[in-house]
């Protein structure tokens, strides 16, 4: 039940961490690193879980993406493709996980790898949606514009879902 409890609670940290905006040179909200933190406090396994959820929650049309935006449609716009990259980012996280337990390295690879391949395929959905809409970007411009201005914060918010999830974590079982 604790899981279960923590998994849902980790969906609503993901909803609410998106409507976070951090005023900076380029505005970014704070998904990322409830995402991070969502797989390394539950694991892989429930962390995915807690991303498909708020997925789902954004899906049916809850206002759970940055703006309180939800519905289909946004997940069919130019930038749904970074947000359903999050999945991603949690089965990486979970299909490493077994080599965590043995060198703490492999978390960050993890985290990373779920992260590049986050932004991949962010990019290419970006791509294609523009593609439809009549521009002309190439692979290159569209990393510029998507992805480059955040790679800076996206590492920092990794570095604090780290430092916190393992603070957290001490004081929590997840064990039901």
């Amino acid at each position: 039940m604790k899981k279960l409890t923590f998994t849902a609670m980790s969906a609503v940290l993901i909803c609410v961490c998106s409507w976070i905006t951090v005023p900076f040179a380029i505005p970014f909200t704070m998904q990322t690193f409830a995402v991070f933190f969502a797989v390394l406090f539950l694991g892989g396994k429930n962390g995915t879980a807690a991303i498909a959820l708020y997925l789902f929650m954004g899906m049916i049309g809850l206002p759970v993406f940055s703006g309180f935006r939800g519905g289909i449609g946004h997940l069919l716009g130019p930038t749904g493709g970074y947000i359903v990259g999050f999945l991603f980012m949690g089965i990486v996280y979970m299909l490493l996980e077994p080599f965590i337990r043995e060198r703490r390295s492999i978390r960050w690879l993890a985290l990373a790898g779920g992260l590049a391949l986050c932004y991949l395929t962010g990019t290419l959905w970006f791509l294609m949606v523009a593609g439809a809409q009549g521009s002309s970007q190439t692979f290159w411009s569209a990393l510029g514009i998507c992805v480059l201005p955040y790679v800076i914060p996206d590492c920092a918010k990794m570095v604090l879902a780290v430092y916190l999830s393992d603070r957290v974590r001490k004081h929590f079982t997840l064990d039901d």
